[in-house]
């Protein structure tokens, strides 16, 4: 994993958008029984949630 941190905001929104289709694909494998393991999609929701919490923590420093 790379330090949220360091990346730019561009680099954090790519990230994010990612992550939020590879959660939907994940999702939609799952429900369709293609995929068994259920643990990527809680590393897919920490990884979106982590990366929001640095934008948002740079918008607040920011405003």
């Amino acid at each position: 994993m790379t330090d949220i941190s360091k990346k730019s905001n561009e680099d954090l929104v790519k990230t994010i958008d990612s992550k939020r289709e590879e959660l939907r694909a994940l999702r939609f494998d799952i429900a369709g029984s293609a995929k068994k393991n259920t643990k990527a999609t809680m590393l897919a929701r920490k990884e979106i949630a982590r990366s929001l919490t640095e934008v948002n923590a740079r918008k607040k420093v920011a405003a």
